[in-house]
């Protein structure tokens, strides 16, 4: 079965592949090349939304799409749905990430820096796929902020975040400790009975 993944992100195609791969190998996780959606939902969970019902639109395919994003407890649960965008439109991720060390320079505690990575998953299947339906999946991956950047994998801000259990930051966890342990795995294992549910039905 190929699913679309709402995103013009390499990098997230192939972490959903990597997770999808290790559960479902019978499942091919496809990138999207249509329009960009306006991502105006003021949630997680609407932004998801937003993009996979407008892959599944374009493409006629079952569509995935994940809105994820840091919240840092102190600053009230920002960047949140705001993380990709957090220096500006057009700042990349280097910026982003740069500009939330900035903000938290003057918070050394550890306790103070308390941060969680969330993730919703959208699943929406359209009628040129079979029955119309769709669902929703969150995961949440608590931890806090390190006052410097460190390792080479991952992407975003996981060269800043360590997760809850580690004393390294998720870029320099193994991408399979990663793929076990992360907000996006954790949305996934909540998503998949629905997964494989439709993938059965097919």
């Amino acid at each position: 079965m190929e699913i679309v993944l709402a995103t013009h992100n390499a990098h997230k195609v192939e972490e959903f592949q990597r997770i999808i791969g290790e559960r479902m190998p019978g499942v091919t996780v496809l990138g999207y090349d249509g329009p960009e959606p306006v991502e105006d939902g003021t949630s997680f969970a609407e932004n998801a939304f937003i993009k996979a019902r407008t892959a599944a639109v374009h493409t006629g395919r079952i569509a995935l799409a994940d809105d994820s994003g840091i919240a840092v407890d102190v600053m009230g649960g920002s960047p949140g749905i705001f993380s990709a965008r957090w220096a500006g439109p057009d700042a990349g991720a280097l910026a982003n990430l740069d500009l939330l060390l900035a903000q938290l320079a003057d918070l050394t505690d550890p306790a103070k820096r308390r941060a969680a990575f969330h993730c919703t998953i959208a699943l929406v299947v359209p009628p040129s796929a079979g029955q119309a339906e769709e669902f929703a999946a969150v995961g949440v991956w608590p931890g806090r902020l390190a006052t410097e950047a460190s390792g080479a994998h991952g992407f975003g801000y996981d060269p800043i975040f360590v997760p809850d259990g580690h004393d390294v930051t998720a870029a320099e966890l193994t991408p399979a400790q990663k793929n076990a342990e992360s907000h996006r795995a954790r949305a996934f294992a909540a998503l998949l009975p629905e997964l494989e549910r439709v993938a059965a039905s097919r």
